[in-house]
């Protein structure tokens, strides 16, 4: 089997359709499934089984998928050493970041990066920081943006920002009578108590997104029960639905946009608040590549 053989394998297992996996992979289904025969042809097994809906693994695709991430992972380390030989005249640093919050904070710092190293490429991954967590896990991203604490890794991390949940409130809205203000280091700022908004409708996020459970907690921490209208939505959908005043949603201060004159709110007196920080797979050798991209990060934002 090829390398390009084994990321086909992942792609099919990712997007759970040969014809998506293809698209994704800028080729002809029919070429991708002739690929897939060959496989499994080669490996005597068979590696995914059809259905209605795409296709799934079988225990033998699933052992298969595994190692075959392994084999990327080393092969993907073994480049970044001999990359390093040469410093930064080339190499490839791939980077994981939610895809609502990378497309407010993302594109500035990655075209200075590029000013600085023009001939070293940026992949850019795009998932929730759960997710995002596990590819850390897989060493499937060298460098990713995340909400601290962890769930489960125990990774090296560098502080980047404070970002603050705020809720998301369209323009004349009954609820902006109930805004209150408090002081915080000497600026008065607009803040909403979650219980005089218990009476309106929600759009919520999935519960695997940490703006979607984070929502929830805060409900449950004060026994309410929210009104909710959606509730399986992703945040940047969430926010829209809210701005053109189909209800209540959250959002990040770091992702407020200044459209439809919608505001934006802290919760409660203290606001909820999230630590971003950078992380990188524990255990793996870190190319100079990804440690010059973290270094980008940390300097774009400390100012």
């Amino acid at each position: 089997m090829e390398l390009k053989e084994l990321e086909y394998l992942i792609t099919i297992a990712e997007e759970k359709s040969i014809s998506k996996a293809a698209e994704r992979l800028f080729m002809a289904q029919s070429s991708l499934s002739q690929s897939l025969h060959s496989m499994e042809a080669e490996l005597g097994g068979t590696l995914f089984i059809r259905t209605s809906s795409g296709v799934r693994p079988t225990e033998s695709g699933k052992i298969a998928i595994e190692v075959a991430q392994k084999m990327l992972v080393e092969y993907q380390q073994l480049k970044a050493k001999i990359t390093d030989t040469e410093g930064l005249k080339t190499g490839k640093v791939t980077f994981g970041v939610s895809t609502f919050r990378g497309g407010y904070l993302l594109p500035k710092v990655v075209c200075d990066f590029k000013k600085l190293y023009p001939s070293v490429q940026v992949e850019i991954h795009e998932a929730n920081s759960m997710a995002l967590e596990q590819q850390l896990i897989e060493g499937r991203v060298d460098l990713a943006l995340v909400v601290m604490p962890f769930v489960k890794l125990k990774a090296p991390t560098r502080n980047l920002l404070q970002d603050e949940i705020v809720l998301v409130v369209p323009q004349n809205h009954p609820v902006c009578s109930r805004v209150k203000t408090a002081e915080k280091n000497g600026v008065r700022h607009p803040y909403i108590d979650l219980e005089d908004t218990i009476e309106f409708e929600y759009i919520l996020s999935d519960n695997d997104t940490i703006l979607g459970d984070r929502a929830r907690k805060e409900f449950a921490a004060k026994g309410l029960v929210p009104k909710v209208c959606n509730d399986n939505l992703t945040a940047p959908i969430a926010a829209a639905m809210a701005r053109a005043g189909l209800g209540l949603a959250f959002t990040y201060r770091s992702c407020c946009e200044d459209k439809d004159g919608a505001r934006y709110y802290s919760v409660g007196k203290d606001g909820i608040h999230v630590q971003l920080a950078l992380a990188s797979p524990p255990g793996r050798y870190r190319s100079k590549a990804a440690k010059a991209l973290e270094e980008q990060l940390l300097r774009y934002f400390s100012q």
